[in-house]
């Protein structure tokens, strides 16, 4: 592994580590090592880079990691994230659909930060569809694409039940709708299923200026914190699937939206009012009212 050379403070020259701070990529490093490996983002997966090192820092600070984490990172790319990471974990296991992307980033990492690519793992897979990794993870830090957002962190938060922490940059619209609270203008499906696992907050706003290419919305920090598996006889697939019924007749009344699946004793039974809306509906709520379906039925 190549290393810096720096001077000692007899005049000796030593071999040093290289900074954390000066490894990071800027927006020269980003272009210049997407036209070496001819690296056109594209759309399919999302790719949008993230070249200012302070909004990586930034991110990390949010994410409030322990020196023994162990960090899933989704999507990594040419390693912006991934350098500001290594420096504070025990490991950062980064899951990259993209090969050439994958088979870069440990050199990347072994150029600029020699002392930390012994912590780095590198997975070529879809994250949509891992459920094994090298290690256990406990902590979610990443740039997600926009289109996948919501069901890659729902199903990794399903998947390995050990991530106790999740801070990610999505679009703004969907992190919002991640943060949103029973009552409010965008709280629906992702509000209720992200507050199964974890107490959620809004952690922050992201400019478009910081990515390349530049996208056409902003985008938001997400914190999400695990918390205690809800009580519920009937569980997460069935409570999921009542709220999936309700939500997709949104600003209906249940009873409309649920027409079929519960009747007023139901209702009744629940503690949960027929002419209440889906977006009223708190998760202690939805659980109730799944958990009178399942007792009506049998």
């Amino acid at each position: 592994m190549r290393r810096a050379v720096g001077q000692h403070a007899a005049g000796v020259r030593a071999v040093v580590d290289p900074d954390p701070e000066a490894a990071l990529l800027g927006g020269g490093d980003v272009r210049e090592m997407a036209a070496r490996l001819d690296i056109r983002p594209t759309k399919k997966w999302g790719q949008n880079f993230v070249t200012d090192p302070n909004t990586v820092r930034r991110i990390v600070r949010a994410a409030r990691l322990q020196p023994d984490d162990v960090v899933l990172e989704v999507g990594p790319g040419l390693g912006s994230l991934t350098l500001a990471l290594l420096p504070h974990v025990r490991r950062v296991i980064a899951v990259e659909i993209d090969a050439v992307l994958a088979e870069q980033l440990p050199r990347t990492v072994s150029e600029r930060l020699p002392q930390f690519a012994d912590r780095l793992d590198v997975v070529l897979a879809d994250a949509m569809r891992i459920d094994d990794l090298p290690d256990q993870p406990t902590a979610l830090v990443a740039n997600l694409p926009y289109n996948v957002a919501v069901p890659v962190v729902l199903h990794l938060l399903s998947a390995f039940a050990s991530l106790r922490t999740v801070l990610v940059m999505v679009q703004k619209e969907v992190a919002e709708r991640l943060a949103a609270t029973p009552g409010g203008r965008v709280y629906g499906v992702p509000s209720v299923k992200a507050r199964w696992y974890c107490d959620v907050e809004y952690a922050g706003n992201i400019g478009t200026s910081v990515f390349w290419p530049v996208p056409h919305v902003e985008s938001g920090l997400v914190r999400m914190t695990r918390r205690p598996t809800p009580v519920s006889t009937s569980g997460r697939a069935a409570t999921f699937a009542v709220i999936d019924a309700a939500f997709g007749q949104r600003r209906k009344m249940l009873r409309r939206s649920l027409d079929g699946i519960v009747d007023d004793a139901i209702f009744a039974r629940a503690g949960v009012a027929a002419e209440a809306r889906p977006e009223s509906l708190d998760l202690d709520a939805w659980d109730r009212l799944t958990d009178a379906v399942a007792a009506g039925s049998r």
